[in-house]
């Protein structure tokens, strides 16, 4: 399914990100960079989801349109991740394994479902967090992006996974997937009372959840569970420095951001779609101004202009 060549240069690639909440995302232009240095004609469209529209029949209409309308490819987010699995003609063994998907590649009316995010925290946690301790590892959220970190987690030589979410079955059933995946790893589900004596004994904590975003400010956990020798990684980019990264650095924590994986996961889906090399040095270098440029923006926005004292009351 994956494109060797463009053998028409004429030729452009279509795709497509669905999901609640992607207006804001920067995926298409991270896409749309990456193509303008190699030369391809890529158009990259943006279909944000109302909350009726998650509904399956409504996702089944959508990807019939994608394939009709002549999709090459689409990137999949919160919170369709698990929801589209089963509208796939076929799905990669990654994505049979862990029953969740983020890239859907489209050839000759036949969607197949791929998951770059499991192969994209597994590089930058290799990048970011070289020698961290995989001993015992706390992972908040189990849902779609919670799943692929798990199964990243567990092919990097995790021994002891405990994950939480406040749905308790999805965090069962993702401990004993994972669980499944190596004979050295041990995982088990987390109760809300449980966290604190986790975090207490644990080498390392992932938030795989939304809070920290703009839109859920926040820790995910009260900042006094928090201490020095943790390493903490919080998949969320927007912002970068999240609130949990930010406490987790003054107390001298190492710390791994939500770039690497945003870029990596980025690159993979690119490399599937076109069957091209990514640039991914060139792509951290549009995510880092990028990110620079929106906080820049935000600063501006929420700084008071600079008075004018003629305009003072008198």
């Amino acid at each position: 399914m994956t494109r060797a060549d463009i053998p028409d240069p004429r030729r452009s690639i279509l795709v497509g990100l669905l999901g609640q909440g992607v207006k804001p995302s920067l995926s298409p232009e991270i896409h749309e960079r990456e193509a303008v240095r190699q030369g391809i004609r890529y158009v990259y469209k943006i279909v944000d989801l109302a909350e009726h529209q998650v509904a399956p029949e409504h996702l089944r209409s959508l990807l019939d349109f994608a394939v009709e309308l002549g999709f090459d490819g689409l990137n999949i987010t919160h919170p369709i991740k698990q929801a589209m699995v089963g509208l796939m003609d076929r799905v990669s063994p990654e994505v049979e394994e862990i029953g969740a998907l983020n890239t859907v590649l489209i050839a000759d009316g036949i969607a197949v479902g791929h998951n770059t995010d499991v192969t994209g925290f597994g590089r930058a946690f290799r990048e970011g967090l070289p020698g961290a301790s995989l001993d015992e590892v706390v992972l908040l959220g189990a849902g779609g992006a919670g799943t692929a970190v798990a199964h990243a987690l567990a092919n990097l030589g995790a021994k002891r996974l405990l994950i939480f979410d406040p749905d308790g079955a999805r965090a069962e059933a993702l401990a004993d997937a994972t669980e499944k995946l190596s004979a050295s790893l041990r995982s088990r589900k987390l109760g809300p009372t449980d966290v604190a004596d986790a975090l207490a004994g644990a080498s390392g904590l992932v938030n795989a959840t939304p809070v920290g975003m703009a839109a859920h400010p926040g820790l995910p956990v009260p900042a006094q569970l928090l201490r020095p020798g943790l390493w903490i990684s919080d998949i969320v980019y927007r912002p970068l420095l999240t609130p949990l990264l930010s406490t987790a650095s003054e107390l001298g924590c190492r710390t791994l951001t939500g770039a690497g994986m945003a870029v990596h996961q980025a690159a993979d889906t690119f490399e599937l779609i076109t069957g091209r090399p990514a640039d991914r040095e060139a792509m951290f270098r549009d995510f880092d101004e990028m990110v620079a440029a929106e906080a820049d923006e935000r600063a501006r926005r929420t700084t008071p202009a600079r008075e004018n004292p003629a305009e003072r009351n008198q």
